[in-house]
């Protein structure tokens, strides 16, 4: 019987890599991938614990493949093994834990596990702290026009509100030739278009010096000699503040794709001293204008945390202001989760129905202001890449230069993975609609 595993990704783009790393790995050990959990030996469950309704939704996961396969070996890996050992021994008892500074030991976890090696010794092992870098390890990508690139892990923050941080621990950056030369493999191998991911890519570097070697970092990716699309990931404001001039000029590359994701969280001061996030409103206001003045379609992208325990009226009305003056057209809205390791678990949360409230004003203005901004591509001729094949019959999804979803039908199966020219006749609040010229 051939030995079949199953994983299952929750969460970002560093736990997409981190599960392309993990089938990469066991299918150089000889296992067999499966999208049927049925039939496989091995569930491998990646988790999350950004937002307390996923949490909630990956422990009923377990429980109800526990339930369902209790002969079947359980391997929970992510965050969650990091920050909820007890819970989850609870739910699954047999189930393997796999910390994140271990996620390239997960074959040799299973062999242990098989072996009967795997005592108490060994288990708190693959639990333990390490500088795991994250890059150039076998891996088998979901989309092989995409590669997902890591450049560090952990973070400088101290947000109140941040469970992560628990599970990912501070900042540890990896070496920039690695970075490099994971990317060149990835391009060799046809990749199209690179995504580097990091909790806060700003912040690349600053574990080691006193700046950010960012741009540094982008100048080099960019100057390889492949045809391809780079698309940046989350920038903390604080972090990206003192590299703001250089970080503009590597934004006018034309490979560059004009997105930029800036968690905000809050329109206020307040609330941002709160949260330990240490900048103010003002200076992301500046950083957002400067961009839109040098690159006027750049689609901004945002996270805002509703209902923290500390927000008052006042400081929801300064989210909405938020929202109307800066009109983010990707729009990532949180209700306050209460993690009891945190610093805001310990405050008395806000009611239910009044952040359910306050995120349905938030997403209405938000839908309304988003809409209104893709109305300058409406009957627009652009060029765009097509990276995916939807679940629609000969639909395809592209992107244009600055990263919207723009939805193509075509009957060509050879269109993916190229550059297409369309004219764009829909427009919606999350993708548009275009025809091929």
């Amino acid at each position: 019987m051939e030995k079949f595993v199953f994983i299952e990704t929750y969460g970002c783009s560093a736990n997409q890599n981190n599960s392309e790393i993990i089938a990469g790995l066991l299918k150089q050990a000889g296992y067999e991938l499966t999208n049927n959990e049925k039939i496989a030996e091995i569930l491998i469950i990646n988790t999350c614990i950004v937002k307390g309704k996923t949490e909630s939704k990956i422990k009923r996961r377990i429980q109800d493949l526990s339930r369902e396969f209790p002969d079947k070996l359980i391997v929970i890996a992510g965050c969650m093994p990091e920050t909820d050992k007890q819970s989850l021994v609870k739910i699954n008892s047999r189930c393997l834990l796999l910390g994140l500074s271990h996620t390239k030991d997960i074959v040799k976890l299973i062999r242990d596990y098989k072996e009967s090696k795997l005592d108490k010794k060994k288990s708190e092992f693959y639990l333990s702290k390490t500088h795991e870098e994250k890059i150039c390890s076998p891996k088998i990508s979901n989309n092989k026009l995409i590669s997902i690139i890591q450049i560090s892990e952990g973070c400088l923050g101290s947000c109140s509100y941040c469970k992560t941080k628990l599970a990912k621990g501070p900042l540890f950056s990896y070496p920039e030739d690695k970075i490099i030369k994971s990317i060149e493999s990835d391009l060799q191998n046809g990749a199209k278009e690179i995504w580097i991911t990091s909790q806060d890519n700003a912040s690349y570097y600053l574990d080691r010096e006193n700046k950010s070697k960012l741009p540094e970092l982008l100048n080099k990716i960019l100057s390889l000699k492949y045809n391809f699309r780079l698309r940046l990931g989350m920038i903390n404001p604080n972090n990206l503040y003192p590299i703001l001039n250089e970080m503009i000029d590597i934004y006018k590359n034309k490979k560059m794709y004009k997105f930029l994701h800036i968690p905000i969280q809050s329109g206020s001061d307040k609330v941002l001293k709160d949260m330990n996030r240490p900048y103010k409103i003002e200076a992301v206001k500046e950083i957002i204008k400067k961009f839109k003045i040098e690159i006027p379609d750049i689609t901004i992208a945002t996270d805002i945390i509703t209902g923290y325990p500390t927000e008052t009226e006042e400081d929801h009305k300064k989210n909405i202001e938020l929202i109307k003056e800066e009109r983010p057209d990707v729009f990532n809205l949180s209700k306050f989760s209460s993690h009891k390791q945190t610093e805001s678990g310990k405050l008395t949360p806000l009611k239910k129905e009044l952040i359910n409230k306050r995120a349905t004003a938030l997403m209405e203005l938000h839908r309304k202001t988003a809409l209104d901004n893709k109305e300058k591509f409406k009957d627009r001729e652009i060029k765009v890449f097509v990276n995916n094949k939807t679940k629609i019959p000969n639909t395809y999804e592209a992107r244009d230069d600055n990263y919207n979803i723009v939805l193509v039908k075509s009957n060509d199966k050879s269109c993916l993975g190229k550059n297409i020219n369309v004219k764009i006749s829909q427009i919606g609040v999350h993708h548009m609609i275009g025809e091929i010229i």
